[in-house]
């Protein structure tokens, strides 16, 4: 059993990576139902936080059912970050992540994200303060360096770890890679055999498939998996990389009712979560998603997202379940 801190996770953990406009309780909800371990929220600008902004206040949002889940910020400013982690253990997650991986540059610029990634003797004491600031377990996601030339991820595990870090994420590009290019994950597999380091090492990067998942658990010696953009349109992920591991051998793909059920279930959560309104447009950008490989599915999809009206919106989808019956679809 995989331990952060005092909270058990699972064996061999898999968890939903934290995606700006995607990690959302909406989506949260059907990546548990399908066999999520541990999930996290969209970060959070800690900035956004101590100002008290709607939309960084309403992403602390997390329910009872999602459990074991954290709560991710970012930032870079030492005062922002002590208030925030006070801020976020008032909203009672099981844990506090802190995000030294986001490449955005509008992140980065503000030496947040992987932006800190430049500068590690402060990434050691912004995380050293938080972890002060708070009783809930502090994890890290990051990635291997700013660079190639740079790349410093079996040091910066080491240094992390010592002043309190309880678990460690690794996206396994640089950030100038950005989201291009293949994760290498041998550098996760050279924090792990580094002797002095015992918290749990989780991978992330790549990771589309069960098969992958198997092929990547077994060659990199990562204590669980983080998958993030494999999982959009499709949390099933989570219980096909699971049966995959127990039997190797791959499970249907979900049909239309299932991709169906998916749909109406994420934008049902969105419109309790946001109301009517943000709930329908917000749900608009992963119909594509969960059609994805569905033959003729444009015409559908465009009239999915040129309403507004909910029951049209149900009414649309029993259309496609009358129209595609059984017929299976790749993800």
């Amino acid at each position: 059993m995989v331990k952060i801190g005092k909270v058990e996770i699972a064996e061999f953990p898999l968890m939903l990576a934290p995606m700006e406009d995607v990690s959302d309780p909406p989506f949260r909800a059907l990546c548990k139902e399908f066999g999520a371990d541990l999930m996290y929220t969209e970060f959070i600008s800690t900035d956004g936080l101590i100002r008290h902004a709607d939309k960084s206040v309403k992403k602390l949002d997390i329910y009872e059912d999602e459990r074991p889940i954290g709560i991710q910020i970012f930032g870079s400013d030492f005062d922002a970050m002590i208030g925030s982690a006070e801020i976020v253990e008032a909203a009672k997650p099981c844990l506090l992540d802190i995000n030294y991986g986001c490449p955005v540059k509008k992140v980065v610029c503000k030496e947040a994200g992987a932006g800190i990634l430049k500068n590690i003797p402060k990434m050691i004491a912004l995380t050293e303060a938080v972890i002060k600031a708070t009783s809930l377990p502090v994890t890290v996601k990051t990635r291997l360096g700013w660079d190639e030339s740079t790349i410093n991820i079996v040091e910066v595990a080491e240094r992390l770890q010592d002043i309190g870090v309880q678990a460690l994420s690794i996206h396994a590009r640089t950030r100038v890679q950005m989201y291009k290019g293949h994760s290498d994950w041998s550098w996760i597999n050279k924090v792990k055999d580094n002797p002095r380091l015992t918290i749990p090492v989780f991978g992330n990067g790549d990771i589309d498939s069960p098969q992958k998942a198997w092929e990547y658990k077994n060659n990199y010696n990562v204590d669980g998996i983080m998958i993030g953009r494999g999982a959009i349109g499709n949390p099933w992920i989570f219980r096909e990389v699971k049966h995959y591991f127990k039997h190797q051998t791959e499970l249907a793909p979900p049909d239309i009712h299932e991709r169906i059920y998916a749909v109406q279930k994420h934008l049902k959560r969105a419109i309790e979560w946001k109301g009517m309104v943000l709930g329908l447009l917000e749900t608009r950008m992963h119909y594509a998603a969960y059609f994805k490989g569905l033959e003729g599915v444009k015409e559908y999809r465009a009239r999915l997202v040129n309403t507004m009206d909910y029951q049209e919106i149900l009414e649309i989808l029993d259309e496609m379940r009358d129209k595609y019956g059984n017929q299976a679809l790749g993800n």
